[in-house]
């Protein structure tokens, strides 16, 4: 877990505490463990780790609502996250686009690429990305 405001002993089950450089942490914890590591809604940590090539994949939950301004996950560039994808019909929104193309999401970030989707029966759609 990386805070700037808790302290040990977190209350969640196999959780760690990172110390000192978030990305320095998430680098000693990619190496150590097997298992895959997840960021539950902290774009400010994931905006710090996309530059440094410290995320594998993107799973994206886009809800169907509008609640006003506020930080963005991806800077403004660019005048939309995809290239050029069919969004279909139903429940599959199809594959392949991309995310971005460097300049949409950032100087020195690579691309990430659609490779499942699907719309809940409530209207959320996740997305998934990989690198391209």
């Amino acid at each position: 877990m990386a805070s700037t405001t808790l302290a040990e002993p977190l209350a969640w089950e196999n959780s760690v505490l990172l110390g000192g450089d978030a990305a320095d942490a998430v680098r000693r914890l990619k190496e150590e463990l097997p298992e895959n590591l997840v960021v539950f809604g902290s774009g400010v940590l994931v905006r710090s780790l996309l530059p440094l090539d410290l995320v594998d994949t993107l799973v994206l939950l886009v809800y169907p609502l509008v609640l006003g301004s506020g930080r963005r996950l991806f800077p403004d560039a660019g005048s939309d996250l995809g290239s050029g994808s069919d969004l279909g019909s139903g429940s599959d929104l199809g594959s392949g686009s991309d995310l971005g193309s460097g300049s949409d999401l950032g100087s020195g970030l690579r691309d990430f690429r659609l490779v499942e989707s699907a719309a809940t029966g409530t209207g959320v759609v996740i997305t998934v990305y990989q690198p391209a």
